[in-house]
C-alpha cells in the first residue's frame, strides 16, 4: 500500500477524529475508531481489489504455464469472488456469536495459508480451489471490519469512518492493475500471488497489534437474548436496514457496471489508447476518493441521510443523462462526463448507506454486515456480464443498467427514510 496514501488517510482522520462510542456497554465506552484502527480496517477491505486486479494482466502467461484454457484461468477469479460472497455469510454470524477477534484472526491465518498455495499451485485445479478458500477466508476482514466500526461508532461518526475507508477502497483498484502490469513482465503471475501473500501477512500482523475485541461478552449475551426473543429478525426486517442495504448494493452495482464496461467504452468506442484509458480511469477514481473525503467532513454538519440522498440524486441524474446521450447518438466523448459524475457521487453513497444500515442492527452487526456484503457482491456479479450483451460497440446496455440500478438504489433510500406523522396525528386520542 502506498505510504503516502496511508499518511493522508491518517492525517485526514486525525483532523476529524471519529469518536462515538456505544452508550449501552461501559466496557467499550472508552474506545473509539482511532486512526490506526481505521487504517488497518481499510487495509483489510483492500484485499479483494488486490486479489482480483493484480494478476489479471498475467492471464495469458497463466494459460501457457498451467496448460489451461482461458475459461479455466478465468474460473480462478470467479472462484475468489464466490468465496468472498460465501465467506461473509459465514464469518459475519460467527463474529456475532464468538466475538470479532477470533474469527478475524482465524480468517486471516487461513487466507495466508491459501495465498501460499495459490503462489505454489502446480495445476489450474489446485489454483482454483485455493482461490476459493482464499476468498472465503479473506472475507472475514471485510465483513468483521465493518462490524467493528459498527460496535464503536453510530450515526455521524460511523458515516465518517466508512467514508474515510472508501479512500483506500477507491485507490486500491487503481494501484492493483498498475502493479499487475509491472509484475506480469518482471516477476510473473506467481510473483503477483506472493505479493498478495505478503499483503495478507501484513494484515494479519496489523490485526494482532492494533485490533482489540469490540463485541464483548456482555454484548454477545445481549445478542443471544435478542435472537431468542426474535429481536434479531425484527432488526433485520427494519425498513432502515433493508432500504440502506438496497441503496448500498445497487449503488455498488452502478460502479461494477462501469468498471466492467469501461475498457470497451473508453478504448473501443471513444478511441482512447491504453495509457489514456488508464488516465481516464484514474481521474474517475480520484473523483470517488475526493468525494468520499468530502463526505467524511460534511457528515459533521450535514445529516447522513441527506448526504446519501444528495449522492443518489446526482447518480440518478447522471445515469439518466448518460442514457439520453446514448439514445440521441451524441458524440461519444460526452459519455465520459456523466460517468465521472456518477462514479464520483458514489463517495456520498457507499459510506453513508453502510452506516445507515449497520446503525439499525445493534445486536446483529456481524450478520447485518454479512448480508450487506453478500448482496453487494451478488448484485455486482449479476450486472457485470450484462453490460456487454450488445457487443463491444454499444453503450446502451451500460446506460440502461446504470440507470436501472440508480433507480432501485434511490427507491431503497426512500423506503429507509423515517415516516413523518401526519399533521395533527399527535393530537388524536
Amino acid at each position: 500500500m502506498d505510504p503516502i496514501l496511508v499518511t493522508y488517510v491518517y492525517r485526514t482522520i486525525y483532523n476529524c477524529s471519529v469518536t462515538s462510542p456505544p452508550t449501552d456497554l461501559t466496557s467499550v465506552r472508552h474506545r473509539s475508531v482511532t486512526p490506526g484502527l481505521l487504517v488497518v480496517l481499510a487495509l483489510l477491505s483492500a484485499i479483494a481489489p488486490f486479489a482480483t486486479d493484480l494478476y489479471l494482466p498475467s492471464f495469458p502467461q497463466m494459460t501457457s504455464e498451467l496448460s489451461a484454457s482461458a475459461t479455466e484461468v478465468q474460473l480462478s477469479l470467479t472462484a475468489f469472488l464466490v468465496g468472498v460472497a460465501v465467506g461473509q455469510l459465514i464469518f459475519g454470524p460467527l463474529s456475532d456469536r464468538f466475538g470479532r477477534m477470533r474469527p478475524l484472526v482465524i480468517g486471516a491465518v487461513v487466507c495466508l495459508l491459501a495465498s501460499v498455495v495459490t503462489a505454489l499451485a502446480p495445476t489450474i485445479g489446485v489454483l482454483v480451489a485455493a482461490r476459493l478458500v482464499q476468498g472465503c477466508a479473506g472475507a472475514a476482514g471485510m465483513v468483521i471490519g465493518r462490524a467493528v466500526i459498527s460496535d464503536l461508532a453510530r450515526g455521524v461518526a460511523a458515516a465518517r469512518a466508512f467514508s474515510l475507508m472508501m479512500i483506500v477502497g477507491g485507490v486500491a483498484p487503481i494501484i492493483a492493475p498498475l502493479l499487475g502490469s509491472v509484475f506480469s513482465t518482471t516477476i510473473g503471475w506467481r510473483g503477483s500471488m506472493w505479493f498478495i501473500t505478503a499483503l495478507v501477512l501484513v494484515m494479519l500482523v496489523s490485526v494482532l497489534v492494533v485490533v482489540r475485541e469490540t463485541h464483548t461478552a456482555e454484548r454477545r449475551a445481549a445478542a443471544r437474548e435478542a435472537r431468542t426473543g426474535g429481536g434479531a429478525i425484527r432488526e433485520l426486517a427494519q425498513r432502515a436496514f433493508i432500504g440502506n442495504v438496497v441503496a448500498f448494493a445497487f449503488g455498488f452495482a452502478v460502479m461494477m457496471a462501469y468498471i466492467s464496461a469501461s475498457p470497451f467504452v473508453y478504448q473501443t468506442m471513444i478511441g482512447l489508447t491504453p495509457v489514456q484509458y488508464a488516465i481516464a480511469f484514474g481521474i474517475n477514481a480520484i473523483g470517488l476518493v475526493s468525494v468520499s473525503a468530502l463526505s467524511a467532513r460534511l457528515a459533521r454538519t450535514v445529516p447522513v441521510q441527506r448526504l446519501l440522498g444528495i449522492g443518489l440524486a446526482l447518480i440518478l441524474v447522471a445515469t439518466l443523462a448518460l442514457l439520453a446521450l446514448v439514445l440521441t447518438s451524441a458524440p461519444l466523448w460526452l459519455l465520459a462526463l456523466p460517468i465521472f459524475v456518477a462514479v464520483a457521487s458514489l463517495g456520498l453513497v457507499m459510506g453513508n448507506a453502510t452506516a445507515g444500515a449497520l446503525s439499525a442492527v445493534r445486536t446483529t452487526a456481524g450478520l447485518g454486515s454479512a448480508l450487506l456484503g453478500a448482496l453487494q457482491f451478488g448484485v455486482g456479479a449479476l450486472v457485470s456480464p450484462l453490460v456487454s450483451v450488445a457487443g463491444e460497440t454499444s453503450a446502451l446496455p451500460l446506460a440502461v443498467i446504470m440507470a436501472t440500478c440508480a433507480v432501485i438504489a434511490t427507491l431503497g433510500y426512500l423506503a429507509a427514510r423515517p415516516r413523518t406523522p401526519r399533521t395533527g396525528a399527535a393530537a388524536r386520542p
